[in-house]
């Protein structure tokens, strides 16, 4: 993560923090970066250069490294396909979500899932995961 700059104030640090808790808490959702730039009080582009500006990537590019931290831990834990995964954690894209886990990963999801399990542990049944992560609602 990039340190901010000593320019920046306290006040623009706080609204850049709020985003960043929105998007942790709303991963999995579908989120539009202008919502998220106007929940912090800014027009898109110009939340999108401040973003970058105090923690060193941007909004989407953060959002993408940490549903691919999440996809990781179920991929080690969960006993979901990968397609399964990359819809719970918010991606939309099977080949989207593959290229994004290489870039940041080094391997492909299935190569990381077969290296991570120990051959001790067994994995959470899919029900339990789809539950627990709202699959079953009945809309």
């Amino acid at each position: 993560m990039g340190s901010a700059p000593s320019t920046l104030d306290t006040g623009l640090l706080r609204r850049m923090r709020l985003a960043r808790d929105t998007m942790d808490r709303e991963w999995a959702d579908p989120l539009d970066v202008a919502a998220v730039a106007a929940r912090a009080g800014y027009s898109r582009y110009h939340f999108v250069r401040l973003f970058n500006e105090v923690y060193g990537e941007t909004p989407g590019a953060y959002l993408a490294r940490r549903r691919v931290e999440r996809a990781q831990d179920l991929l080690r834990t969960a006993n979901l396909t990968v397609t399964e995964i990359c819809m719970l954690v918010g991606f939309t894209s099977l080949g989207t979500f593959c290229t994004r886990f290489k870039q940041q990963v080094g391997m492909t999801p299935t190569e990381f899932r077969r290296r991570a399990r120990t051959a001790g542990s067994s994995a959470i049944p899919g029900c339990f995961v789809l539950l627990w992560a709202g699959g079953f609602r009945k809309d």
